[in-house]
C-alpha cells in the first residue's frame, strides 16, 4: 500500500489503491513552490550483488557424485554465478563440476568451478537444452576468477 509522511509516521490512506510495485512521488517545482507534481511508476531494484552479462559460451559440467561428463551452455554470467542450460534434470542444491570454454586471442581456454543449483525451470530454447538453472559459485580458485573478471570485463564493453 502506498504511504504519506503525517506527524512524522507513516500511515496507509484509505482512500489510494493498494499497487505491489508501484511508489508514489512528489515534486515540488523548485522554481515556484507552489507548483506540484504527482507521478506514478514502477520502481525496479536490482537484488544482484553483481551485474549480469550476456554471453553464449559452451560448457562442461559433472554431478559430484558421478564420473560422466555433460555438455550445456551459459546464457548469462557474473562473479558470483550464471544462467545455464543443461540437458538434464538436477534438483535445487545440487552441485556441479563446471569448466567454461572461451576464446583468449587465437586459443581456447577455461575457467573451472564448482557450483551450486540454485533454482532451476524448464527452458524456453531447446535449441540449447530442456533444462534451466541458476548456478551459484561455491568454489573458484584465484587464477581462474581472475580469468573470470576479466572475460565480464571484456563482454561490458
Amino acid at each position: 500500500m502506498i504511504h504519506k509522511e503525517r506527524g512524522g509516521t507513516k500511515n496507509a490512506s484509505l482512500f489510494e489503491p493498494e499497487l505491489r510495485g508501484w511508489t508514489k512521488m512528489d515534486k515540488m517545482n523548485k522554481n515556484n513552490p507552489s507548483v506540484s507534481q504527482t507521478k506514478m511508476g514502477v520502481l525496479s531494484i536490482e537484488k544482484r550483488k553483481y551485474p549480469r552479462f550476456s554471453v553464449e559460451l559452451p560448457l562442461n559440467y559433472s554431478r559430484a557424485e558421478r564420473k560422466d561428463t555433460l555438455g550445456g551452455m551459459v546464457a548469462n554470467a557474473s562473479e558470483g554465478g550464471l544462467l545455464v542450460y543443461l540437458p538434464e534434470k538436477i534438483e535445487i542444491g545440487g552441485l556441479l563440476k563446471i569448466e567454461i570454454f572461451y576464446v583468449k586471442g587465437l586459443e581456447l581456454d577455461t575457467i573451472k568451478a564448482v557450483a551450486k543449483v540454485v533454482w532451476c525451470d524448464l527452458a524456453a530454447r531447446e535449441s540449447w537444452g530442456e533444462h534451466r538453472y541458476g548456478l551459484q559459485f561455491q568454489y573458484i580458485d584465484q587464477n581462474d576468477f581472475s580469468r573470470l573478471s576479466t572475460l565480464l570485463k571484456e563482454v561490458g564493453n
